[in-house]
């Protein structure tokens, strides 16, 4: 019995080290949609929505997309909606109450990316909210049920850029609106929340952050997850992940299909000092991603055992 038992154990680790290596999530492991339970309970299973593990994978500025959902406080951006391009339509990191859109009485539509909802597929759902509110009076939109398969925002996004605005606060929620002391008192309790941050010019989708007790830059990158853990290796090896004296690679979130690095700053850092020294990083990065693809390379034990530590140190979020 006992011999069985040994085999059927090695069989299943076998087998869930072959669905690890394809990218694929085993049924007893957390569902990436981040609720919390076994994946077979939740989009793993029967008759469930469907997991898309890279929801926003071909819309423009997926890098930021993924930072606004997860990341940053207080953004916006424009978006040009197919067949609606006379309407202005405003993407959100956050709506209040965290709604997921709003058809405002000037006839713009905002939507919202941090939202309570978690249907599977994040560019679906909303897509669904968006053509309810472009259809819809002015007032609240919300998603309560499954939308099912339709229209992604793939679909209808033409722009071919992401032009991403990032907020002291939330200011903007009231921007076409009467002030008001009931608006004003909500107003101050959502900007007490939001965390001072900034996005890098020199690179795409990296931020800098300020926590009160740290201050951290968090980078969404659009590499494969083995190619970049590599050459991420390969960098601390040679002592070329310091972004700024005394700064630390501590690990990195995994969100949407991608990675994002995070770098502990030391305090007083700020934002603008960050702008050479990261285009300076992209550079090495990108050296070290072209060595590493060519045919026949391979990492150093040293690389190799660093390469695990940075595994040891990644976060799924979504």
């Amino acid at each position: 019995m006992a011999k069985k038992s040994r085999t059927k154990a090695r069989e299943s680790t076998s087998a869930a080290s072959a669905e690890q290596a394809d990218g694929a999530v085993g049924p007893r492991q957390p569902c990436p949609c981040g609720s919390g339970k076994r994946y077979k309970a939740c989009h793993g299973a029967a008759g469930g929505e469907v997991y898309v593990a890279r929801p926003f994978e071909g819309l423009p500025g997926e890098c930021d997309l993924i930072a606004l959902r997860e990341l940053v406080p207080a953004a916006t951006a424009p978006l040009t909606i197919k067949g609606h391009e006379d309407r202005t339509v405003r993407l959100c990191t956050l709506l209040p109450g965290a709604v997921p859109a709003m058809s405002r009485d000037s006839g713009e539509v905002w939507l919202g990316l941090q939202v309570q909802h978690q249907f599977g597929d994040p560019s679906r759902d909303l897509a669904a909210v968006l053509e309810a509110a472009l259809a819809a009076e002015p007032g609240v939109v919300g998603l309560t049920t499954p939308p099912g398969p339709g229209t992604r925002m793939q679909d209808l996004v033409t722009d071919e850029t992401l032009d991403v605005t990032v907020h002291d606060g939330f200011d903007f929620w009231v921007s076409d609106l009467e002030e008001s002391a009931d608006l004003a008192e909500a107003l101050e309790q959502a900007n007490g929340a939001a965390t001072p941050t900034s996005r890098l010019a020199s690179v795409e989708a990296a931020y800098w952050t300020n926590v009160g007790t740290k201050e951290h830059l968090r980078w969404v990158m659009p590499e494969p997850e083995d190619a970049l853990l590599d050459a991420l290796a390969r960098l601390h090896v040679r002592g070329d992940d310091v972004i700024v004296p005394e700064a630390r690679l501590v690990g990195m979130f995994r969100a949407h299909g991608l990675l994002c690095p995070v770098w502990d700053l030391p305090v007083g850092t700020g934002a603008e000092v960050l702008e050479e020294p990261a285009a300076a990083f992209k550079k090495a990065l990108d050296k070290a991603l072209a060595e590493l693809a060519q045919d026949g390379a391979e990492l150093t034990s040293e690389e190799r055992a660093a390469r695990s530590g940075l595994m040891n140190r990644q976060v799924t979020i979504r």
